[in-house]
C-alpha cells in the first residue's frame, strides 16, 4: 500500500523516464486508456521500481512484453465492498478478484465487526497484509446498525480510536444510522467528528431535501444506495460522491447509466457492496460493472475512470488510478473486459489469463471461529399465535434489498398462523445467535416462491443472527440445528433431512476453502433450493440475508421482531 522508494530508486526512475537507463519492465504496443482526458492512445509504458516511469516511445527494458494492441488500463478499484459477502477470507477473495483486474478495494468489515468486534476487524487486516491486493479499511460506523437488532459486539467511538491510524485505514465506513445522526446521538456524532479530516462514507437510501442537508452537514461525503437517477442528481448537486453499485442482489448500474454525463462523471464511482462467490467467478467483479456501462453506451475511458481515477481521488490515494508517469504500476491488460490477459501489482505480474501467480499465507486459526451460541430451540419457539386482523408481510422486490409492507389475510390452522405456499406467504424467523438469549423474531415473507422445506443462514445483515424461512417448523428447526453444528453457514432442508450445506466457520460468514470450491457448493445449494424446495428468486440466500437489514426500507425482521424502517420502530405482526 505504501511506496518504499529510496533516493537512489528515484534517481533511477528519472533516468528510465529520460530513456538513458533500461527500466525493469516495458509494455510495448499498448492501447493506453487515458483516464485524464478520456482517450485511448497508442504508446509504450515503461516501469521501474514499481512506478510508471514513462508513457511514449520506449524500446528497451530488462523484460519486454509486446501487448500487440491490447488495452492497458489502471488497476480497477472497488469503492465500497464487504469482503465477507464473498463468503471467503481476504486471501481467497483476492484469488477471485485479481484475475478480473481489481488491484484495490475499500473494504468495510462491518459484517465480521458485528459478530466479533475489534478482533474481527484485526483478523481482516492481518489476513490482508501480505496480499498483492490493496485492501484498504473503512472502519465500521454502525455496530450494531440499530438498537432494534442484536449484534455480537458493540463498537463505540472510543473503540475505534486504537485503529484510526492503523496502516491501510482510510476513514469511517457507511453511516447507516442516519436516524441516530439526525437525532444528535452523542456517540454517532463523536464518530463522525473523529474521522472528519479523513473520509466519512454514507448510506442514506431515499434521503432528500432538508433531511439530506442535515445528513451532509455532518461531513458525510458519499452514498452507494441510490436506485433512481433523480436521487443521484440531487445528491451530487449537494456535493456528494455517488457509488454506482453492482452487487449480487442490488444491481443498479444499468438503471443509473443515464446519469453518467459530462457534468456528473467526476463525482461517480463503481462499487459492488455485496457480491457472492459464484457471481465473482461467473460474472466478474468491478470489470463486470465497467462492461455493463460500456454496453449501455458509456465510452470505455469514461467507464474505466469511474473505477480508477475517481475512487483514488475520493479516498486521497495519491499516485494511483492512472497510467501516467509517477503513478504506481497497478495495471491491467485486456482485449475484452470479461477477462484480463495480465494483471500487474506494483509492476509485478500477479495474475495471467485467469490464474493467480501468488500463494497467500494461511490465516491464524481460531480468532473468529465458534461464534454460534444459541439457546436450545424447540418447534414451539417458532409458533405464531393467531391474532386479529391482517398480518404485515415483507414483500420482496427483484434485484433490490428494499421491501414492501403487504397487508394480507393470514392462513390460520387451529390457534396458529402458518405458511401458505399457495399465496407464497412463508414463515420467516430470526434467532439471536451471539449471547444465547433465546430471542426469536417471527414474521412472514412474500416472493420467495418456496413450496416445501426450509433454508437458513448465519449471513443476515447486519448483526448476522440466524435467519430461516420455511414451509414447516420441523424443517426450519433442522436447518438451524445443522448451522449450529457447523459453527455457521447455510443449510437447506426438506422432509426432515438436510439436503445440502455450506460451512462458514469464520464468524459464521467466511471460509478458507478455495473460492472456486465455495462457488460450486453455493451453486449446488441454489439448484437444490430451486428444484427441491421450489424457490423462485435467483439468489435465495442473499435475498434472505437482507431481510434482517433494519436500515433499508420498508419492512424488515430482526430477533426483536418486525421493524418498520421508515418509522424506525418495532411493529406488531398483526395490523388491526
Amino acid at each position: 500500500m505504501r511506496e518504499n522508494l529510496t533516493v537512489k530508486d528515484l534517481g533511477e526512475i528519472l533516468d528510465v523516464a529520460r530513456d538513458v537507463k533500461r527500466g525493469e519492465l516495458l509494455l510495448k504496443n499498448a492501447r493506453v486508456v487515458n483516464v485524464f482526458n478520456e482517450t485511448v492512445e497508442k504508446a509504450d509504458v515503461v516501469v521501474h521500481k514499481g512506478i510508471i516511469a514513462g508513457v511514449g516511445d520506449y524500446s528497451e527494458a530488462d523484460e519486454v512484453v509486446d501487448l500487440k494492441g491490447a488495452y492497458l488500463a489502471p488497476g480497477f478499484m472497488d469503492a465500497h465492498v464487504h469482503i465477507e459477502s464473498s463468503m471467503s477470507i481476504p486471501s481467497e477473495f483476492a484469488r477471485a478478484v485479481l484475475p478480473r483486474g481489481t488491484t484495490a478495494v475499500m473494504a468495510d468489515p462491518h459484517e465480521i465487526a458485528n459478530v466479533a468486534g475489534i478482533r474481527g476487524i484485526k483478523f481482516m487486516l492481518e489476513n490482508s497484509r501480505y496480499l498483492p491486493l490493496d485492501i484498504y479499511i473503512m472502519l465500521s460506523s454502525c455496530v450494531p446498525a440499530t438498537s432494534m437488532d442484536s449484534s455480537g459486539e458493540r463498537l463505540l467511538s472510543s473503540d475505534l480510536v486504537a485503529l484510526k491510524e492503523y496502516p491501510g485505514v482510510l476513514g469511517l465506513a457507511e453511516m447507516m444510522n442516519f436516524p441516530g445522526l439526525l437525532a444528535k446521538d452523542p456517540d454517532v456524532l463523536e464518530k463522525v467528528l473523529m474521522f472528519r479530516e479523513k473520509v466519512v462514507d454514507g448510506h442514506a437510501p431515499g434521503l432528500t431535501g432538508k433531511q439530506l442537508n442535515a445528513y451532509l452537514s455532518a461531513g458525510i461525503m458519499a452514498d452507494h444506495e441510490c436506485t433512481v437517477p433523480e436521487e443521484v442528481l440531487e445528491k451530487i448537486s449537494r456535493g456528494m460522491w455517488i457509488m454506482l453499485r453492482e452487487g449480487s442482489v442490488t444491481r443498479d448500474v444499468e438503471r443509473l447509466v443515464p446519469v453518467i454525463k459530462d457534468n456528473t462523471k467526476h463525482r461517480l464511482m463503481f462499487c459492488t457492496d455485496d457480491r457472492h462467490p459464484e457471481d465473482l467467478i461467473k460474472e466478474g467483479h468491478v470489470n463486470y460493472a465497467i462492461n455493463l456501462a460500456v454496453k449501455n453506451g458509456v465510452p470505455l475511458p469514461t467507464a474505466v475512470r469511474l473505477a480508477t481515477l475517481n475512487p483514488a481521488c475520493f479516498f486521497g490515494l495519491k499516485h494511483r488510478g492512472a497510467v501516467a508517469p509517477g503513478y504506481t504500476a497497478d495495471l491491467v491488460v485486456f482485449e475484452e473486459l470479461t477477462g484480463m490477459q495480465r494483471v500487474y501489482k506494483d509492476g509485478k505480474l500477479v495474475a495471467m489469463e485467469g490464474r493467480v501467480l501468488f500463494d497467500p499465507r494461511d490465516p491464524e486459526d481460531g480468532w473468529i471461529k465458534n461464534t454460534v451460541n444459541i439457546k436450545p430451540l424447540m418447534e414451539a419457539d417458532l409458533k405464531v399465535r393467531a391474532g386479529k386482523g391482517k398480518i404485515r408481510v415483507m414483500g420482496i422486490r427483484r434485484d433490490s434489498i428494499i421491501t414492501d409492507t403487504l397487508l394480507m389475510e393470514p392462513e390460520v390452522r387451529g390457534d396458529e398462523v402458518v405458511s401458505d405456499t399457495g399465496r407464497d406467504i412463508i414463515k420467516i424467523a430470526v434467532i439471536e445467535r451471539h449471547h444465547a438469549t433465546g430471542r426469536v423474531g417471527l414474521g412472514f415473507i412474500n416472493g420467495l416462491g418456496l413450496k416445501k422445506g426450509a433454508f437458513a443462514t448465519t449471513i443476515s445483515h447486519d448483526s448476522h443472527n440466524i435467519i430461516v424461512a420455511g414451509e414447516n417448523d420441523a424443517d426450519m428447526l433442522l436447518a438451524v440445528e445443522k448451522i449450529k453444528k457447523m459453527g455457521g453457514g447455510i443449510a437447506v432442508t426438506a422432509e426432515n433431512r438436510v439436503l445440502r450445506s455450506l460451512p462458514l466457520p469464520y464468524g459464521g460468514l467466511m471460509t478458507d476453502a478455495p473460492i472456486g470450491e465455495t462457488a460450486r457448493t453455493l451453486q449446488d445449494l441454489h439448484q437444490i433450493a430451486r428444484q427441491q424446495n421450489g424457490v423462485k428468486v435467483p439468489d435465495p440466500f442473499m435475498t434472505l440475508a437482507f431481510m434482517s437489514l433494519a436500515v433499508c426500507p420498508e419492512l424488515k425482521i430482526t430477533d426483536r421482531g418486525q421493524v418498520d424502517v421508515r418509522e424506525f420502530k418495532i411493529v406488531d405482526l398483526f395490523e388491526e
